[in-house]
């Protein structure tokens, strides 16, 4: 296929583009003592019509998965909440250019003035203009892509990123986002129709020709359906999109699967995949990290794909709570769940962290530091699909 690079190629131009550095150790490849996390599963006969079992109010059957494609999935008085209840069967072509083009940003504000009192926080970042990636994506940044959902609110979207799995080296699934991109939080339950698009509109075509381009200039890898997610108990439990209520455990891991089958893993398909740096050093030993996403909310639109380069700063939402990042940048909503890479001392680039929130001014961004609970998350996601 055209479209494929190799992984080291497309490894080598992120790692250029970045150019940062860090002074600390490299990841811990030891289980995390992470708290209890949320897993959310889906068989994968779900879209075969076969007798799995589904939670209820959910297709069983292929009667009740022809209903559930006329739009009986709009019917959020049964809102799947808990971890069992997730279920995400593939609706295949309901992701057409148009209905892509029409998502909402999924927008996750908080207000930008922080006292003193809520633990450690840096002066505000100086905004940094964000800059449309090189294109093609695919050949700058492959492994970044664009997540598209549906909400009580019509149809949304954020961003991810493809990450190694270590149960299945260099054949991964994984996808890294924000945990507000396929959970409600505190007040209600999971997103359904959850997909995702790597290297999304590739050759960066404008807004107003994306609806009328043909599929594979949009869908480039195709469209990957989740049929499992990984989020935190505590952005479940807590979290909110206003204020930055579970701000520090915003974060999830998707395992896809592709729409139209086939043999291959989403890491060959797009030629690359990047590991994650759990319990990654403090702002202040970095002298940059990188922010990627597709921003969607004015004065952008969705169609593109954007980076912010930056130093770090710290940002805490509470004195109990864990300490963020935080960098200058103009992204707004659409880019949360966007992964944010930084230069590990052995040379290579890492996940350290995915956008999260932002002011309603949309000068900086902030994101969780992956501790214990992110690794629980990344850890137990990878352990289902060992075997």
């Amino acid at each position: 296929m055209p479209f494929i690079r190799r992984s080291a190629r497309a490894a080598a131009a992120v790692t250029a583009l970045l150019a940062l550095t860090a002074t600390a150790c490299g990841p811990d490849d030891s289980d995390a003592a992470a708290k209890p996390t949320a897993a959310a599963s889906t068989s994968a006969k779900a879209d075969t019509g076969s007798d799995a079992k589904l939670p209820n109010g959910l297709p069983t059957s292929i009667k009740d998965l022809q209903k559930w494609q006329q739009g009986d999935w709009k019917n959020w008085d049964k809102w799947a909440r808990e971890a069992a209840d997730f279920a995400n069967p593939v609706i295949k072509d309901l992701w057409k250019p148009s209905r892509m083009s029409g998502a909402k940003e999924n927008q996750n504000t908080v207000q930008s003035n922080f006292g003193s009192d809520q633990g450690t926080t840096d002066p505000a970042p100086r905004p940094v203009a964000a800059k449309e990636v090189a294109r093609p994506y695919h050949q700058h940044a492959a492994p970044v892509g664009k997540i598209f959902f549906d909400s009580p609110d019509g149809p949304k979207v954020c961003s991810g990123t493809v990450v190694d799995d270590p149960a299945h080296p260099g054949k991964s699934n994984l996808v890294w986002t924000a945990g507000h991109c396929v959970h409600s939080g505190s007040r209600g339950g999971w997103y359904r129709n959850i997909i995702f698009v790597p290297s999304y509109n590739d050759n960066g075509l404008s807004a107003s020709r994306v609806d009328s381009s043909p599929q594979r200039n949009i869908t480039p890898y195709g469209a990957w359906w989740a049929d499992w997610v990984q989020t935190s108990s505590q952005w479940i439990a807590t979290g909110t999109h206003s204020g930055g209520g579970g701000s520090p455990y915003d974060f999830a891991v998707l395992h896809v699967k592709p729409e139209n089958g086939g043999g291959k893993s989403l890491q060959e398909t797009v030629g690359a995949s990047l590991p994650v740096w759990f319990g990654a050093p403090s702002p202040t030993l970095f002298s940059g990290i990188g922010a990627w996403g597709y921003p969607q909310a004015p004065p952008y639109d969705g169609a593109r794909m954007f980076d912010c380069i930056g130093k770090p700063g710290r940002l805490s939402m509470g004195a109990s709570m864990p300490t963020e990042y935080r960098v200058g940048c103009t992204m707004t909503g659409g880019s949360s769940g966007g992964g944010w890479f930084a230069t590990m001392p052995n040379g290579k680039t890492a996940l350290v962290s995915n956008t999260s929130i932002g002011p309603s001014n949309d000068t900086w961004l902030a994101g969780p530091h992956l501790g214990p609970e992110a690794q629980g998350v990344y850890n137990a996601i990878s352990r289902k699909f060992a075997r």
